[in-house]
C-alpha cells in the first residue's frame, strides 16, 4: 500500500468514528442515537479489520469507494444502515442451468457498490 492510499484509508477510518462520536439519529430518541452509534463504529471495525491484509490495488480502491458511497449514503438519508436494493426474482428460470447461472451472475454485478461487503458481514 503507498502512503498516500494508507493515509486515505486512515483519514476514512477516523471520519467514521467522527461522524459516529456527533452521529443523531432521526427519531431524536437517545436510545436509538446510541445504538445508531455503535452500529457504526462496530461496522467501521468489522470491515477495516477484514480487509486489513488487502494488498490488491484495485481491490483497495474499491473498498475506499464503497467506505466513500457508504459515508454519504448515511449522511444524506440520515440513516447509518446499508440502504435496501430492489432487484427483480429470479423465479423466471429453471432451478438448474445456464440460465440460473446467468441470473445470478447479473444480480451479483448489478448490486450497488455500497452494499459489495454487507453481505459477507452480516
Amino acid at each position: 500500500m503507498t502512503p498516500a492510499t494508507r493515509q486515505n484509508v486512515l483519514g476514512l477510518y477516523r471520519k467514521i468514528f467522527q461522524i459516529a462520536k456527533k452521529w443523531q439519529s432521526a427519531s431524536g430518541q437517545p436510545e436509538e442515537t446510541t445504538k445508531e452509534k455503535e452500529y457504526i463504529k462496530n461496522e467501521a471495525r468489522t470491515l477495516f479489520r477484514k480487509n486489513k491484509h488487502v494488498t490488491d490495488p484495485k481491490l483497495i480502491e474499491q473498498c475506499i469507494e464503497e467506505c466513500e458511497a457508504r459515508i454519504e449514503i448515511g449522511l444524506h438519508y440520515n440513516i447509518p444502515y446499508p440502504r435496501p436494493i430492489h432487484l427483480p426474482p429470479m423465479g423466471l428460470a429453471h432451478k438448474q442451468g445456464r440460465k440460473l447461472r446467468h441470473q445470478e451472475k447479473l444480480r451479483k454485478i448489478s448490486k450497488p457498490i455500497y452494499l459489495k461487503s454487507h453481505d459477507e458481514v452480516s
